[in-house]
């Protein structure tokens, strides 16, 4: 069984980044911490999250380096 409650922390921090004027850097940073800490205890709700922050190139990459990828039709 999975933690759906990531979503809500993960989305939280990312907002607060983008909030806060946070570099590309800084948010793909902070935001690969936190996903490897999430999926530690099992967060199932990773595409979710994704799905919000498409448009944020830092965040789809934080995603990617823990192999999180957006699925397309291709």
């Amino acid at each position: 069984m999975g933690w759906g409650s990531g979503y809500l922390v993960f989305n939280e921090m990312a907002d607060s980044l983008i909030k806060a004027g946070a570099t590309d850097e800084v948010k793909e940073q902070v935001l690969s911490d936190l996903i490897e800490s999430l999926q530690a205890d099992d967060w199932d709700t990773e595409l979710d999250s994704l799905q919000d922050y498409l448009h944020d190139p830092a965040i789809v990459r934080a995603f990617a380096a823990h192999d999180i990828h957006w699925p397309t039709d291709d």
